[in-house]
This record gives structure tokens, sequence and C-alpha cells, in this order.
């Protein structure tokens, strides 16, 4: 199967890294919730696979980590490719993320993380902040899942 590529490939050494990521709405799934890094860029909820986890597991962590939620990860979305630059890391990324919708969540602490800022927002709102677009790849396949 032939997964979305996203961002532009240039001739750079790029390092690998692997993404697990959740849609996860609320109020009839109008609202969604996005965490905005400490440089400004929203995303989706989730982040790098570390060695050794599942998919799963680091969602189940980054959960834990960006929003003191646990979640029920629901559907698979699919996987979507992302090229990139990281000027914080001065690195060039191929970054493979898998997605997620969440079945159900609740909130049960406070985020360990305290550098990140959550926020809900309307579908529309979201597609025009999320900085990657293989996130909103994600939130389109959620919403073919949801309106099913």
């Amino acid at each position: 199967m032939e997964h979305p590529v996203f961002g532009k490939k240039e001739e750079k050494e790029y390092t690998a890294r692997y993404g697990a990521y959740i849609v996860i709405g609320r109020k009839n799934n109008e609202e969604i919730i996005l965490v905005q890094a400490p440089n400004g860029a929203f995303f989706l909820p989730g982040g790098e696979i570390e060695k050794g986890e599942t998919h799963e597991m680091a969602i189940d962590r980054e959960m834990l980590e960006e929003l003191g939620f646990k979640v029920e990860i629901g559907a698979y979305l699919g996987e979507a490719v992302e090229y990139f630059y990281s000027s914080h890391r001065d690195t060039y990324y191929y970054h493979p993320g898998y997605f997620y919708c969440a079945a159900r969540w609740e909130k049960i602490a406070e985020p360990t993380e305290t550098t990140n800022h959550i926020s809900w927002h309307s579908i529309d709102d979201a597609m025009l902040l999320l900085k990657r677009g293989s996130h909103r790849w994600a939130v389109q396949q959620w919403l073919k899942q949801e309106n099913k």
C-alpha cells in the first residue's frame, strides 16, 4: 500500500524518526485537542516511538506526558511519511507517522511535560494550525472514519 508523503525530500542525509499520533475529539467530534510546542508549532498528540516500544506503548506514554490522559486507542487511520528539517536539532528527518483515533479518553493527571500548551480547536481551525501535512492528512482520515 502506498503511503502519502509530505514535505520536500532534498539531497541531504536524513535521520529516521518514527512517530505514533492520535486524534482525540470531544463535543460530538466537533473539536480536537492539539499540542503546541514551545516553538509555537501545533501538532496532534503523540510523538517519537522509543526503542522497544510498540505504537500503542508510545501513544500511552505520550498521552501521560503531553496531556495527562489515559486513552483507549480506536481505529488505525494509516501511515504517512513526512520529510522535514528541524532547525532546533539542525537535522533532516525522514518521519513515518502512524496515526490512530481515540475510542475513549479521560484526564487522569496533570501532564508530566510542562513546556507544551494544550488546547481544543474546531476541525477547521485545527487544519489551519497544524504544522505537518501528515497530521492534517490524519485528521481528514479521522473525519472519514467518523462520518461512515
